[in-house]
């Protein structure tokens, strides 16, 4: 039989039957194994003439050929998906450029510098003490911690809003430098007015205080060994001052910087009518800043960022963490003066936290209580 022959000139461009006809068709891989129809080979062709040129593929190896396909498709899919699933693992893990903690969530980190006196601890009645010192003139209890005025809103914090920013630092002030609760060793009522994502380091700090600068007990609150010392009177005296101002759309820094001046008397002193007689003056200089944001007003909860502690008199080489321990009246500071720095040495020193307590800084009582002995 004669071959397919094509014109002398060959096929007129445009005819049918052309090689151009079927380029634009073609033939993957997917379309012939899903092909219902598949041609003989020769061999077959050969035994059986009558044979047709091809047969119909079951459905099972239709089937058989696709889901192999397809498993190995899938197969290649998993691969990828998990080498890039490691892929961003690792560089998560070894990515320098870590995500910042969000503002609210910045640990409180504080300073505690005890102040050791030169002289005798100057000691007499608590009226006595405090006509005669530089807290002659200041307010008693939370008169003294009073809120700026007038009060003013801010970009995006009304002036009520900011107002009630610092009626909760106010608050907390009170609570925690004032309380006598509180400086005898009570917890709750300062830990109530902590937001809730800082009460965690305040429970650490109470359970296991550290001098690290950020698990101080004494911190968060004033408070005293109440081994050694008690309150000789109630009328704690106070001056200072709140300042806000806006630091993000969402939150406001409030800033107290105040003087709280103490009467204390020695534990054992009991009550008898000469035990205000061997009263004497503790001072604090506490500056704390607050970080309040919106949600916090409603709850009239706080946040504390920073806090700077002023304590004495001291010696030098008590630990301030957990409780604050004065010296009393007639006591001598140990190390005054003798504290230094070792550059060379590790780690944080207490010797290099410390000052010297200024003499016009001690009160001068007109009818002082004499040392014993």
């Amino acid at each position: 039989m004669a071959g397919r022959v094509d014109p002398p000139d060959g096929m007129p461009d445009g005819a049918p039957g052309g090689d151009d006809e079927y380029r634009s068709l073609v033939f993957d891989e997917s379309f012939i194994k899903a092909a219902r129809l598949q041609e003989f080979s020769a061999k077959e062709r050969l035994e059986d003439e009558e044979h047709a040129a091809v047969r119909a593929r079951s459905d099972a190896e239709r089937e058989g050929r696709a889901a192999l396909g397809f498993s190995r498709q899938g197969l290649v899919l998993v691969l990828l998906i998990v080498i890039a699933f490691g892929t961003a693992i690792y560089m998560g893990i070894r990515n320098p450029y870590r995500t910042p903690p969000r503002a609210g969530d910045e640990p409180l980190r504080s300073e505690v510098m005890p102040l050791a006196p030169v002289d005798p601890v100057p000691g007499a009645t608590p009226a006595d003490l405090f006509a005669h010192s530089p807290a002659a003139r200041f307010a008693k209890g939370a008169d003294g911690v009073t809120l700026p005025a007038p009060v003013r809103g801010s970009d995006h914090f009304s002036e009520s809003q900011v107002q009630a920013a610092l009626l909760a630092a106010k608050d907390y002030i009170v609570q925690s430098s004032i309380d006598p609760e509180v400086l005898t060793g009570a917890v709750q009522p300062v830990r109530a007015l902590l937001a809730p994502r800082q009460q965690r380091q305040f429970d650490r700090s109470v359970n296991d205080p550290r001098d690290d600068g950020k698990h101080a007990a004494t911190a968060w609150m004033v408070r005293f060994d109440r081994a050694r010392a008690v309150l000789a009177s109630d009328q704690v005296r106070v001056r200072g001052t709140l300042t806000a101002q806006e630091v993000a759309t969402n939150a406001l820094e409030v800033t107290a910087d105040h003087v709280f001046v103490y009467a204390l008397r020695p534990t054992e002193a009991g009550r008898g009518k000469d035990a205000d007689k061997a009263a004497s003056l503790f001072s604090v200089r506490r500056e704390v800043r607050f970080h309040i944001e919106r949600s916090d007003l409603q709850d009239h909860r706080v946040s504390l960022r920073q806090v700077s502690m002023r304590v004495g008199p001291m010696n030098c080489g008590e630990d301030p963490s957990d409780t604050l321990s004065p010296l009393l009246a007639g006591e001598r500071a140990k190390d005054a003066g003798k504290a230094g720095t070792d550059p060379f040495a590790r780690g944080r020193s207490t010797a290099s936290m410390c000052g010297l307590l200024a003499a016009d800084a001690q009160p001068k009582p007109a009818h002082p209580a004499r040392p014993e002995g």
